[in-house]
Order: structure tokens, then sequence, then C-alpha cells
């Protein structure tokens, strides 16, 4: 279990993310048309989860734009922005802001993403959704990157995670 906090106040996820040299946890999530994606299919491509609680919150939403900044530059690399919320808001969110170079993906439906990478929140008012996280997968499908963000109002260390590629 990971001991973040939300504003210097405690909160615990179900687990700890994924240790590097690991194989990624396959997963199946849904897509802005309502089409599930599995890790299966970005087999041979370097992959970048980019995980939060919201994308309607603003250090969530400044995430989405830095890795789609980012994301313009890489080769053969998806950026896969991930959390709870519905796929009609992160089609919203995307749209509004020109958000082309990451993809958006939800695991409204069952949470199985958030409970096999250890990401699901426990307590505190944010109970149910993602904790902020950054995982970075391999062509091989290994884990060679991982970052719990300490407190979940933090941004990730983005050149740190694109170090990793």
């Amino acid at each position: 279990m990971a001991n973040i906090t939300l504003g210097g106040n405690p909160v615990h996820t179900v687990g700890n993310l994924p240790e590097n040299g690991t194989k990624a946890p396959d997963f199946t999530l849904v897509k802005q048309d309502l089409s599930t994606t599995s890790l299966a299919d970005f087999k041979g491509s370097k992959v970048i989860l980019n995980i939060f609680p919201s994308i309607d919150t603003g250090t969530c939403a400044a995430s989405v734009r830095k890795f789609n900044e980012k994301a313009a530059s890489l080769e053969n690399t998806k950026v896969i922005c991930v959390s709870r919320d519905l796929p009609f808001a992160q089609t919203r969110f995307c749209g509004a802001e020109g958000i082309a170079n990451v993809l958006t993906a939800s695991d409204f439906k069952d949470g199985s993403f958030g409970a096999d990478y250890g990401l699901t929140i426990t307590d505190g008012p944010l109970a149910g959704l993602h904790s902020r996280a950054v995982v970075v997968i391999n062509e091989e499908g290994n884990v060679v990157y991982t970052e719990q963000v300490p407190d979940i109002k933090d941004e990730p260390d983005y050149d740190n995670a694109l170090a990793s590629l």
C-alpha cells in the first residue's frame, strides 16, 4: 500500500506500482468511442501511462497538456492518460484543449486497472479514484519507470519519466 497525501493529509492506495523490470500487468480500458483497448494493442511500442484522479482538476489537466506537448516529438511511443472519468468527459476536455498527441482511456467500468496497478485510493475524499502516478513500459512490455506522486496535488517528474525511454 502506498502512503500518499492529498493536500498534506494522509491517504492510501490498495497496493504499490509494479516494480521496474517486471512485466506490466495487462489491462482493459474504455476509449473515447466506448470501444476497449488493452496493453496488447500497443505491443512493440513504448507506452507511458499518465494516471490521475480526474481530468477535471487543475493538476490533472496540466499533466495531460504537458504530456501532449512532449509526446509530439516521441518516436514509437504512446502516451495513455488514464482516469476513472467517463470517456465523454475525457473527450470534452481533449477537444476543448486541442489535445491530439495522447490517448485517453477510462477505468470507469470496473476499476480493475487501478486494482492491478495498485493505484486505487482506499480512503479520504478521493476514495475509489486513482492516485497520480506515471508508469513507463518498454517495447517488450516490461516496466522501466514508475513514479507514485507523493501528494496528489503535485505534478509528476516528466523529465525523469521521458528519460527512461
